[in-house]
């Protein structure tokens, strides 16, 4: 079992769901961007996913494109997001980071040499948002070889076909867009969304795949419809690049207000008794 399995597994006995949250490495600077992501672990996520850099984010709204071409303006690399990451596992063995990179960046270096290196900084696994299941043999397979956790994406109309398939190749979890369109922070979401996890995860269920669902939660009660809509995870992103952002002159008050919705949102990542 990979550790992204294994975490979703120890949080289910506890009667847990999981709280996974998107940081993108170098915003807004790749010292700041670790302390975040540690100060994030001390406050209650369960997994960690780093957003690599990249000039042509297509699955990413405007919150964390903008990010992407701040950190490349100062010329972060996949090596500095790697060392980073290897920094953080030093300190936090128990905590499973997932690189969140388009293949471009995956495959720019025959595949191989990237994978082994992340490996060998205790990266636990990888979401390739533009990589589909029928281009990814050698991917899942490389993948397999070296115990990391394979994740891909599913939408609220992919076909019950499709999604099994999905399930089938994905060995950390299944990520659910729970809306058509870009990542980014929204103000509601509609009724296909809780009709779509709950069709996905009897899906997900039967064949024993963790589901969590992305892409716009903003708030407590964004998290706690989808995993009352049956979720057993939820993904954080954009909100907290967005405060960042707010608070880029002030680090101070930014840790405390990351911490402080972290905690928010891992109470209602807590099934009450």
């Amino acid at each position: 079992m990979n550790k992204v399995l294994s975490k979703f597994s120890d949080l289910r006995q506890k009667d847990e769901k999981a709280l996974i949250t998107y940081i993108v490495a170098g915003y807004p600077d790749m010292e700041t961007s670790q302390l975040i992501i540690e100060n994030l672990i001390e406050h209650g996520a369960d997994i960690i996913e780093v957003g690599i850099p990249f000039s042509d984010p297509m699955a990413d709204g405007p919150i964390i494109q903008k990010a992407f071409a701040r950190a490349l303006e100062k010329n972060v690399t996949p090596s500095d997001c790697l060392k980073m990451i290897n920094s953080i596992k030093a300190k936090y063995k128990h905590v499973p980071i997932l690189v969140m990179a388009y293949s471009n960046i995956i495959f720019s270096t025959k595949g191989t040499k990237f994978i082994k290196a992340a490996a060998s900084c205790g990266v636990d696994g990888f979401i390739v948002p533009d990589l589909t299941f029928e281009e990814a043999d050698n991917y899942l397979q490389m993948a397999n070889n070296l115990n990391l956790a394979t994740v891909f994406l599913t939408a609220p109309n992919t076909d019950p076909k499709r999604l099994a398939k999905i399930a089938s190749v994905s060995t950390g979890f299944v990520y659910m867009v729970s809306v058509y369109g870009i990542t980014g922070s929204r103000n509601k979401f509609e009724k296909y969304t809780f009709d779509s996890i709950r069709r996905t995860a009897r899906t997900t269920a039967k064949m024993d795949k963790p589901l969590a669902v992305g892409f716009g939660i903003s708030s407590p009660e964004d998290g706690a419809k989808m995993i009352e809509a049956g979720a057993d995870g939820i993904i954080i992103g954009s909100s907290l690049i967005k405060t960042i952002m707010e608070f880029s002159e002030d680090k101070k008050q930014m840790l405390e207000s990351l911490g402080s919705f972290i905690e928010q949102m891992k109470k209602v990542c807590k099934i009450p008794e």
